[in-house]
């Protein structure tokens, strides 16, 4: 979920003029569409700075983003990913997310569901694409908020369901979540991706499914192998990310107008359609498929509209954990929605979208 940014600006006065108009967005100054506008016009720059309509640029600096990533630990700034996302307090999300609290984009097959309908149906095109079984042990690897685990602890009642996290706070959510749902094939763990290795009577696995993960990540090599020895031999991963349909880049704090890498997604990715291609060492890609930015634009919006609908629930949650920023905080959560809804609802929904995948363990054969 996140939002591009444009190179610094080449004169002084250009980064104090952005600096003005964000200080004027991020206190409610200014209109929706305005801001909306401002958006758009970042990721025409976006575009333009990642060289999207010069083939032989565009490959040259996707060889240098494969040398970055090859060079980098499996992840970087996990912990500001935690105090940016997951370690606000559940009763946030859970006032403006759909039911499940699905944090990640959802799916509107005919166009025109609720938010709760949109969740289910992409938690059942994730059963169908990972193949999924009553019986199987499950790894939902970065869990989030327990929507995916929570549904797949209900749906095979003889499966055996792990999830890991990263955050303490949603291991207990989703523990409190289970306990007054009565299900008890469900365990969470808490432990970081990048050293975390399960014991023996945990793993392996049936099935890892990895729900916008990969893109807080970054050696995909490393990350992959470690997955790789996480399943049975004929276990498989699948893979739900957000990605351009060319372009892969970093999302780097580089002055004061990288709002969106500052204070959402530091340390973050932008994965290409094609990036996890080229990290096939210990598992193959068998299965790709595509779902359009329109998807992700939708839900997007809908978060908005449901946070704009709680603000008066939400105001005392973001008192009690920004103190006197939390009127500021609710224009950047507010932001930070309109900012996914203009990036995967750019150009129709086909620059940006969601990517699936679905791996098997590569055999010597192979």
């Amino acid at each position: 979920m996140t939002v591009a940014t444009t190179q610094p600006p080449a004169a002084q006065g250009e980064i104090e003029q952005d600096g003005f108009a964000l200080r004027c967005a991020e206190h409610g100054w200014l209109p929706d569409p305005l801001i909306r506008a401002g958006m758009r016009t970042l990721l025409r720059q976006r575009l333009r700075d990642e060289h999207a309509d010069d083939g032989a640029r565009r490959a040259e600096a996707f060889e240098t983003m494969l040398a970055d990533l090859r060079a980098s630990p499996i992840a970087i700034e996990t912990q500001a990913a935690n105090a940016q996302h997951y370690e606000l307090p559940d009763a946030f999300f859970a006032a403006h997310l759909g039911p499940r609290l699905k944090y990640s984009c959802c799916y509107y097959p005919q166009g025109d569901e609720t938010l709760a309908a949109a969740e289910d149906a992409m938690l059942e095109l994730y059963a169908h694409r990972a193949g999924l079984a009553d019986g199987q042990r499950i790894l939902d690897l970065g869990c989030g908020w327990g929507s995916l685990s929570l549904w797949l602890a209900a749906r095979y009642p003889r499966a055996s369901i792990v999830g890991l996290s990263n955050s303490r706070g949603q291991r207990a959510f989703i523990e409190r979540c289970a306990a007054q749902r009565g299900l008890t094939n469900l365990r969470i763990v808490t432990g970081n991706v990048v050293d975390y290795e399960f014991p023996s009577d945990i793993a392996p696995f049936d099935r890892v499914l990895s729900i916008e993960m990969f893109e807080h990540m970054k050696h995909y090599g490393l990350l992959l192998a470690k997955i790789s020895r996480w399943l049975h031999d004929d276990g498989r991963l699948f893979v739900h990310l957000f990605a351009h349909r060319l372009l892969a880049y970093h999302f780097t704090v580089r002055d004061g107008s990288d709002w969106m890498s500052r204070y959402f997604f530091t340390g973050g990715t932008m994965p290409s359609a094609d990036l996890l291609l080229r990290f096939q060492d210990d598992l193959r890609v068998v299965r790709q498929w595509w779902v359009d930015g329109t998807h992700y634009a939708r839900t997007a919006d809908q978060w908005l509209a449901s946070l704009d609908a709680a603000r008066g629930r939400v105001m005392p949650v973001l008192a009690e954990t920004y103190g006197p920023q939390a009127r500021v905080w609710f224009q950047r959560w507010r932001m930070f929605y309109m900012a996914v809804a203009e990036l995967f609802g750019y150009a129709g929904g086909q620059e940006w979208g969601v990517a699936h995948y679905l791996f098997d363990k590569r055999s010597e054969r192979a």
